[in-house]
């Protein structure tokens, strides 16, 4: 078999480098009408589909404490992820897992290409397994579709257009509902929905306009957001090189393409595995020919994979001609999907995922800060005493009203409360002045450190570490004097 380069290979089908693959010449846009897809890897991901759809629509209805188990509500600036509530004073927390998360995606690409995009992207799970399954379903498949587009309006096209846009109208509003029940909770949206449009015509108004935006996205705009719109698909091309794992076509192995002749045995020709029958291109959902290689429109759904191993399977030869692998695994004529530096990356995206886990589980209930009355030093407490003035601001994180105790996590001395008893309110944040007040003889320098400990119902709930202040005098110790 001759062995042929990528650049003698694409030498006469260089026109996709000029232009996107749904934009004709004249510029006007292309319709793409991919073949139903069918075979293990469409049915891998059909179920993996059908799971992630399950956990979006189920999350507003699972509750853990009696409140959503997932709650965004922007609004209110209260979140619940995993059943664990954040308010604005855990946005320290945002931030790292904003900063890790983008590290997780630059470091994913590089390693997993667009894996993403064909298995767990929302616009491609919606696209291809809800509406494009309704389309199926009413309209048939590509030839079909493009059979009824091509009538004039009669009474089927009709009913089938009107159906099937009655359809993805329904689908796109029970999206917008499911959106807004993570936003304010699925309690409230019941309510939204007794009382009608009327009493709340600003949120209608809100939903119909999005599952407007969402109907035309998925009717119309289709696969365009990933070409022109998702900024995920244009930082591939900074983030792929010759060793990310992608969906590619073994150029070593197909080349040179030759028509199938089932008298001819191709092992005997300088024919590749390749008969150029274009499965690959029909079943595209972006209209593209793998066979060309890496390229912008790729999603990496895999549709191609499972027709073109139906075809090698038809013609006896070995299967995935078309498959997850690297450039230069492709170039080097073996399959290397794990290398060296496959394992280290994942190594370090498991690091970051369990970094990211240790710092929500080591987030406490109550979040303190302690800090001395400006302005104050020490002052005698009765003859024997020495007591400092402090000020405590108190989060409570949790869904509960908290009655707060402290107390020194020592014999050194006692806390003493400069007003009404702590009782912090869920969600709220309380001030309030106290005193520590620690014995004379407890104190070996002008600085000590002691550490306060914060209970609710006698439960210790966090410490707080802070300085208290003595005389100058105390530095000096009797044997150090003459």
């Amino acid at each position: 078999m001759n062995e042929i380069e990528p650049e003698e290979q694409q030498s006469t089908t260089n026109y996709f480098r000029d232009r996107q693959s749904t934009i004709s010449d004249e510029g006007k846009r292309i319709w793409v009408y991919p073949k139903k897809p069918k075979g293990k890897l469409h049915r891998r991901r059909w179920w993996f589909a059908v799971f992630l759809l399950t956990l979006l629509f189920a999350g507003p209805w699972i509750k853990f404490n009696g409140e959503p188990f997932m709650l965004l509500n922007i609004i209110e600036r209260k979140f619940i992820l995993f059943g664990q509530l954040f308010w604005p004073q855990d946005f320290h927390l945002v931030v790292l897992l904003v900063i890790t998360g983008i590290v997780f995606i630059i470091l994913f690409t590089v390693i997993f290409g667009r894996l993403f995009c064909g298995w767990a992207c929302p616009q491609t799970i919606f696209m291809e397994f809800v509406f494009r399954k309704i389309e199926y379903l009413i309209e048939g498949d590509a030839h079909e579709q493009k059979k009824l587009n091509r009538l004039d309006w009669n009474f089927e096209k009709i009913w089938k257009k009107t159906l099937k846009h009655a359809m993805f109208f329904l689908i796109a509003f029970a999206i917008s509902n499911t959106f807004l029940a993570y936003i304010i909770g699925i309690d409230q949206l019941k309510v939204l929905i007794t009382d009608g449009p009327l009493p709340h015509l600003g949120v209608f108004i809100a939903l119909i306009v999005f599952s407007g935006i969402f109907y035309f996205v998925f009717a119309f705009f289709r696969e365009q957001v990933c070409i022109i719109a998702c900024p995920y698909g244009r930082l591939q091309g900074v983030l792929l090189d010759d060793k990310s794992i992608i969906v590619a076509y073994d150029y070593k192995r197909g080349e040179p393409r030759g028509k199938h002749n089932p008298l001819e045995n191709r092992d005997l020709t300088s024919k590749g595995d390749c008969i150029d029958c274009s499965n690959c291109v029909t079943v595209c959902p972006t209209g593209i020919d793998i066979k060309n290689g890496t390229q912008l429109e790729c999603i990496n759904c895999t549709a191609c994979i499972d027709a073109c191993n139906a075809i090698m399977k038809r013609i006896n030869k070995p299967s995935d001609l078309i498959r997850y692998e690297s450039e230069k695994g492709i170039q080097q004529g073996q399959e290397a999907v794990f290398n060296a530096r496959t394992i280290a990356y994942s190594f370090v995206l498991t690091v970051l995922l369990m970094v990211i886990a240790i710092l929500f589980t080591l987030r406490t209930d109550v979040e303190a800060t302690i800090v001395r009355a400006p302005g104050t030093l020490f002052q005698e407490y009765g003859p024997d005493k020495y007591a400092n003035i402090y000020k405590i601001q108190l989060v409570n994180k949790t869904r509960n009203t908290l009655p707060i105790d402290m107390k020194i996590n020592s014999e050194m001395g006692e806390v003493v409360l400069l007003g009404r008893p702590i009782i912090v309110e869920a969600g709220k944040v309380s001030e309030t002045d106290f005193m520590v007040v620690i014995s004379k003889d407890k104190l070996h320098s002008s600085s000590n450190k002691i550490e306060i400990g914060l209970y609710s119902n006698k439960k210790l709930i966090t410490e707080y570490t802070t300085n208290f202040v003595g005389p100058n005098k105390l530095d000096k110790h009797p044997e150090n004097e003459d």
